[in-house]
């Protein structure tokens, strides 16, 4: 997606047509009809998501994997379908390279606690950049301090693009693992992650990308990537919360051992000694989220339906239109100004505190995020505490931006 290119008026997506599926958006919050531009946080849920989490507590509530009963029978069929829909969702050559989590975190943290413990030692190095989310960090940040590995920092630009020189500079044979977002939740930025797994591979590292701001946006083919693991959260992508994946290739999650014992990770339990399952059932200890695994397959079809590239076009064009309706505003400072980004657009505006813009603006019905976004060093290296951030979905609106565009414009009257 290009935030550069000449502002247009798109035909592939009805937003308005599509706000119909979404219960939550007719309200209002203070009076005022609520513009929900905190996407990056979460994305809201269609009302196939919230019927299909109904369906299955209503009528087939069922532990899975153990019973021979119809109940458990069809959720365990339910289950294992979205299993299948997220490997053609992501391209994954194997259905049991895909390994159901609580989300991003719990993933990265799995694979740090597992492959790391196992294969990083004194002297070790894992490259990470200056633009990832806390996630992202700190797994990595307990693993280097536990093994007394080295933790590099790839530089970023003043755009909010990955410093490519520090990159190349910092990557070296002691580099073991390269963990790196295909999309930033604070800049927007898309990260050029197929030549950054190419890069690592060159020097025998294995790479993580945290698909977690991708996965609603930009198409995903871990084949054609190339990556060792990958990340996603169904609660980006019009899913429940919750609930994600890991991505692994499954010669690496084959040597890896399991990161929680319990139920469903074996094969066999004896007081001397206990066998593990294959996996993905290594790595998924206990009663899983079934509603919400089920769920998710549920958003994957909504997102398929309405195609990828036709909601990177109108996120896009949103995107284009907000910071040109924006620009115009005396103050305003756009953080983040790659030229290939997704659709969030963090910005301050001279004179103004974050938090006040953001509270200003939620009286007016308006929902941003503000503050750090879980990136505190991407804040300390513009120098700044925070930014107000929006971010649009595929039913977000140019009339909803107007509303925001006239509501900054009375923030900036009142505090001037």
């Amino acid at each position: 997606m290009n935030s550069t290119k000449e502002i247009s008026t798109l035909k592939s997506i009805d937003p308005y047509k599509i706000r119909s599926d979404f219960p939550i958006l007719d309200q209002k919050i203070n009076g005022h009809q609520l513009v929900y531009f905190d996407n990056a946080a979460t994305m809201q849920k269609p009302n196939q998501v919230i019927n299909k989490l109904n369906q299955y507590y209503s009528k087939f509530n069922a532990n899975i994997h153990r019973g021979i009963h119809t109940l458990a029978e069809k959720a365990t069929t339910a289950f294992e379908e979205s299993r299948v829909a997220l490997k053609e969702f992501i391209n994954a050559p194997k259905v049991e390279e895909v390994i159901f989590t609580r989300g991003t975190t719990e993933s990265i943290n799995l694979v740090a606690a597992t492959f790391g413990r196992t294969n990083i030692k004194s002297g070790d190095e894992v490259l990470i950049t200056g633009m990832e989310h806390h996630s992202n960090i700190v797994p990595w940040q307990l693993l280097c301090e536990e093994k007394q590995a080295i933790l590099k920092v790839a530089k970023i630009t003043d755009v909010g693009e990955i410093d490519m020189d520090s990159f190349d500079s910092l990557l070296t044979e002691k580099t073991k693992i390269v963990a790196v977002n295909y999309a930033s939740n604070t800049l927007g930025t898309i990260n050029p992650v197929k030549e950054l797994t190419k890069k690592a591979h060159d020097v025998g590292a294995i790479i993580l990308i945290d698909g977690a701001q991708s996965a609603a946006h930009i198409n995903i083919d871990v084949q054609d990537l190339d990556c060792d693991f990958f990340t996603i959260s169904a609660h980006k992508m019009y899913g429940p919360t919750g609930v994600g994946i890991l991505f692994g290739k499954s010669m690496l999650l084959e040597a890896m051992p399991p990161y929680q014992g319990g139920g469903e990770m074996i094969k066999d339990v004896t007081f001397e000694k206990t066998t593990y399952n294959d996996i993905p059932y290594k790595f998924e200890a206990g009663t899983p989220n079934i509603a919400d695994v089920i769920g998710f397959k549920t958003a994957i079809d909504f997102v398929k339906n309405l195609g990828k590239d036709n909601i990177a076009e109108h996120e896009d064009d949103l995107l284009q239109y907000a910071n040109h309706s924006w620009s115009q505003i005396n103050g305003y400072q756009p953080i983040g100004t790659a030229e290939n980004k997704v659709s969030v657009q963090s910005f301050n505006i001279e004179g103004i505190h974050h938090f006040d813009l953001g509270t200003m603006l939620d009286a007016r019905g308006i929902a941003v995020r503000t503050g750090h976004h879980c990136t505190q060093p991407i804040m300390d290296g513009y120098g700044i505490e925070g930014t107000v951030r929006a971010s649009f979905a595929v039913y977000n609106t140019r009339q909803e931006i107007d509303c925001m565009t006239e509501a900054l414009e009375r923030v900036v009257k009142i505090m001037r």
